[in-house]
C-alpha cells in the first residue's frame, strides 16, 4: 500500500468508506501536528514518530487501536460508549455513533504519555 488514497480505495463500501474517513479527517482537524505513516497496510497517526492511534475497516465495524495501555486506562468509557473491545483496540460498528470525545481523550492521552518516548511502540 502506497498511502491514504490507497487505503480508502480498498474498502468496496462508500457508507463505510465515508464514515471512516470522517474519522480520520477529523483527526487531521483537530491533530494536526500528527502525521499519517502507512505500516502493515494501515495508515496509522504518530508524533515525532511514535504510534498515536490507528483506524482500519473490517466487514462489520471499524477498529480503533490505540494500543493496549490506553484500552486498559479508558476501559470503562469504551463500555459505556458500547463498544467490543479486546485488549488491543475497540470496535465501532458501521450502525454506531462514533463518540468523538472519547477519541480525543484516548489520543490526548497517547500523545501526553508518549511524549518523550522514542521507540515507535510502547515496550
Amino acid at each position: 500500500m502506497k498511502d491514504v488514497t490507497d487505503f480508502f480505495s480498498k474498502i468496496s463500501e462508500p457508507e463505510h468508506r465515508t464514515r471512516l474517513e470522517e474519522i480520520f479527517n477529523w483527526t487531521k482537524e483537530n491533530y494536526p501536528q500528527l502525521s499519517v505513516v502507512i505500516k502493515w497496510n494501515q495508515p496509522m497517526f504518530t508524533d515525532h514518530e511514535t504510534f498515536i492511534i490507528a483506524y482500519s475497516a473490517a466487514k462489520k465495524h471499524i477498529s480503533v487501536a490505540p494500543e493496549t495501555v490506553a484500552i486498559t486506562t479508558f476501559k470503562e468509557a469504551i463500555e459505556q460508549a458500547h463498544y467490543q473491545h479486546t485488549d488491543n483496540l475497540f470496535k465501532i460498528t458501521w450502525d454506531q455513533p462514533v463518540d468523538f470525545s472519547l477519541l480525543k481523550k484516548i489520543i490526548d492521552y497517547n500523545i501526553q504519555e508518549k511524549i518523550h518516548y522514542t521507540k515507535f511502540w510502547r515496550e
